[in-house]
């Protein structure tokens, strides 16, 4: 027997040539009598995966490590020797082989109750699809997976031969978890027996009745379709075609889940059987075509040629289906080696459809193309590794490669409820509360982690259970928008938080805009006037609309004055003189009286003005009103003045445009939102300053940190003032910049 002792003498040098041999030496030392769950010896589980991970040709490391992680889960005290014994890279691959037994767990709680409606049916597979996921995030290096996948494997093959039952959920987590992984990962042979051992634990009737209906063992069909391949290949090699014909046995739950999916009875199943041909290009394609179907006859309405009519995901083949000479059907695939690369690797990914269920086989499949271009690439290294140049260095070989394969671009955590829950890399938990539900990230206050209290932000990571602890009322801290204290990673949690604060900021403004309205209907003597009203009459869709209009200086008071004055008269919305002039107006300004440059349609001579409530500027849409006394005033078509004005006596509506072009400018309103900083007025004059725009007024106003401005400029046409917003839109701090 080798000892301990002996072991440590032995770890020293690389490559460890003896290291799995020490492994198993070490298992039987310590583990020889120690039990699994299932009844197994952890020593003759160390066996098994052995004997399955030699076909997959893994690595050593993974090797010693498939031998040690039983031993380690279920031998107390053997873990801690793990990494003396065997070097720093096995013991990893123990511990995060030992991790993903978790996950089974979790999946097996999953798998109680039955689903009975589609909600809980969705519910279920949304579920297991995550939980598929997680399992690659949480397993950073894919060997943890193989190794994972094989004792999964040893574990069923072990129960059927005793003739054990399994311990509950595991043939369903089989099913649902790792049978697809190894589909995905491309090990063919793996998946399916994962499958059918799984299937004979969880439907052990149904199994038995599809098994009855092949009425030949596996090892029969086998043999049948290798004889039809050797045929295949000579008529080829005859043909000097050059091809690669390998064969496609169909195994029990592969059966069933097409009956199912397609809804056919057995008889209606022509590929129980089958084969596929891959050769050089889509000619040879053809030609191997005629060949088959030389040898074998044909069942035409059987024949698909994807090739000229691929299918809408582009999957590309001819499938074809002929009777053997045993009178018995089955089907034949013929591709060329890109359309199979296709197939297997790209948008038509054969697992991608097989998982949708009935749905996949009509063409319909949903996944993240950044995931399954990882798992693309990820099942290439898988395919490359057996032809790697072993003269490669090591550091640049596909095992290495696979290493440090990172699968996903999230994390994968957990409720208390076991709910697996998909988050961006570097989220926290109040990224996890808000994904739960708004309200939960609002009253989010603390956060255990796996049971122990953290800083809520935290970073999170794969495999993590989180429970939230929330206040009964509350809301979220402005901290939290800052990006350098790292509360929130998700752009989802972040938008719920800015849309709280903007709320509550618009509450803050309206109740300031209904005080100040407040004030004023004391003043005039109104405070019984119907505010409704009073709100429709001013172009408000709703008082709270003229409330905040009113507290963010958008809209004057002397409008609601002249709407209590005159209930009923133009005066309501006549615009008020300008405020807070800071210069004079040009002499060629409009408001100083120079000529408008515009005409009135049909009318010569007639005195028209700017109004002040949209102020015009060419080449906006204009519109004139017959005013009583004072001409023709200009509104731009959309003003909301002009639209109550005109309601209330269209026959005034007069049509104007503007004339040859003068040298007279025009007064505008220019509202600009910034965060409030030193310097910020300077260099907003600056901008208009350059582009030759004169500023007769301006009105500040800053709150919470957010300054607020409306300038009145003068400018020649309204395309100077989109250049002149856009450059001051560029202003460092500036959230908006807008024609009023």
């Amino acid at each position: 027997m080798v000892t301990s002792t002996d072991l440590t003498g032995q770890i020293a040098g690389t490559p460890d040539s003896g290291l799995v041999e020490r492994a198993l030496a070490f298992v039987r030392e310590r583990g020889s009598e120690a039990m699994l769950p299932t009844g197994e010896t952890v020593f003759s589980h160390a066996e098994g995966m052995l004997r399955i991970l030699d076909g997959l040709r893994v690595d050593d490391a993974a090797r010693a490590a498939a031998c040690l992680f039983a031993l380690a889960a279920f031998v107390s005290g053997s873990e801690v020797e793990i990494e003396p014994l065997f070097g720093e890279e096995v013991a990893g691959l123990v511990k995060g082989v030992r991790q993903l037994l978790r996950i089974g767990a979790i999946a097996v709680g999953h798998s109680g109750a039955p689903e009975t409606t589609k909600d809980e049916i969705a519910a279920r597979q949304e579920q297991v699809e995550a939980l598929r996921k997680m399992l690659l995030a949480f397993a950073q290096d894919i060997r943890v997976v193989l190794v994972r996948l094989a004792s999964r494997l040893q574990t069923l093959r072990w129960l059927a031969q005793t003739k054990a039952q399994p311990l509950p959920g595991v043939a369903r987590e089989t099913l649902d978890i790792y049978a697809p992984l190894a589909n995905r990962l491309g090990i063919w042979q793996m998946k399916w027996e994962l499958e059918d051992l799984a299937f004979r634990f969880e439907q052990p009737d149904t199994y038995k009745r599809i098994a009855r209906l092949l009425d030949e063992k596996r090892i029969e069909r086998e043999g049948y379709i290798a004889s039809a391949i050797a045929r295949l290949q000579s008529e080829l090699a005859s043909a000097d075609i050059r091809a690669e014909v390998t064969g496609r046995p169909k195994h029990i739950y592969s059966i069933w889940k097409k009956m199912r999916g397609k809804e056919l009875d057995f008889a209606d199943l022509y590929d129980v059987r089958a084969f596929r041909v891959i050769v050089d290009d889509i000619k040879d394609c053809y030609t191997v075509l005629g060949i088959v179907h030389h040898i074998w006859q044909p069942i035409p309405r059987e024949f698909d040629d994807y090739i000229s009519r691929p299918k809408s995901n582009g999957y590309k083949s001819l499938h074809t289906v002929v009777i053997g000479d045993d009178g018995r059907a089955f089907e034949v695939q013929i591709r060329t080696q890109e359309m199979h690369h296709f197939a297997e690797y790209g948008v038509a990914a054969h697992w991608r459809y097989k998982e949708a269920g009935s749905k996949g086989y009509s063409g319909q499949f949903s996944a993240s193309e950044r995931y399954d271009e990882k798992i693309a690439w990820l099942r290439q290294l898988l395919a490359w590794k057996d032809d790697a140049d072993h003269s490669v260095a090591h550091d640049e070989s596909p095992w290495e490669q696979l290493k440090h394969a990172a699968i996903d671009d999230h994390i994968y955590v957990l409720t208390p409820q076991a709910r697996v829950v998909a988050l961006p890399q570097g989220a926290t938990p109040v990224d996890f509360a808000y994904y739960l539900h708004t309200d939960l990230g609002h009253r989010c206050r603390g956060a255990r982690v796996d049971g122990t209290m953290v800083p809520l932000n935290t970073p999170l990571k794969n495999g993590q259970t989180v429970d939230i602890i929330a206040v009964k009322q509350g809301g979220p801290s402005r901290d939290w928008l800052n990006a350098e204290l790292g509360y929130l990673a998700s752009p989802r949690a972040r938008a719920k938080v800015r849309a709280w604060f903007n709320a509550l900021d618009s509450q803050e403004t309206m109740s300031q805009g209904r005080a100040l309205i407040d004030k004023t209907l004391q003043r005039e003597g109104k405070t019984a006037v119907n505010l409704d009203d009073l709100a429709t009459r001013l172009g408000f869709k709703t008082p709270d609309d003229l409330f905040a209009a009113v507290a963010k200086d958008e809209f004057s008071l002397r409008h609601v004055e002249q709407a209590l004055r005159h209930p009923e008269g133009e005066a309501a919305v006549v615009q008020s003189e300008e405020e807070a002039v800071t210069k004079k107006s040009r002499a060629t300004s409009v408001a100083r009286g120079a000529k408008s440059g515009v005409l009135v349609v049909g009318v010569d001579s007639l005195m028209t003005q700017m109004s002040k409530c949209c102020k015009p500027a060419p080449p906006d849409e204009i519109v004139g009103f017959v005013t009583r006394g004072r001409g023709v005033s200009i509104h731009r078509r959309t003003c909301h003045t002009f639209g109550q004005l005109s309601a209330r006596a269209p026959e005034r509506v007069i049509q104007t445009e503007w004339g040859k072009r003068s040298d007279a400018v025009y007064p505008v309103d220019i509202h600009v939102e910034a965060i409030d900083r030193q310097g910020l007025l300077r260099d907003i004059s600056e901008v208009l300053s350059r582009e030759k725009i004169n500023v007769t007024g301006v009105k500040t106003l800053s709150s919470k940190g957010v300054a607020r401005m409306q300038f009145t400029a003068e400018v020649s046409e309204a395309t100077q003032l989109q250049r002149a917003l856009g450059l001051i839109e560029d202003v460092v701090g500036v959230l908006q910049a807008k024609r009023k």
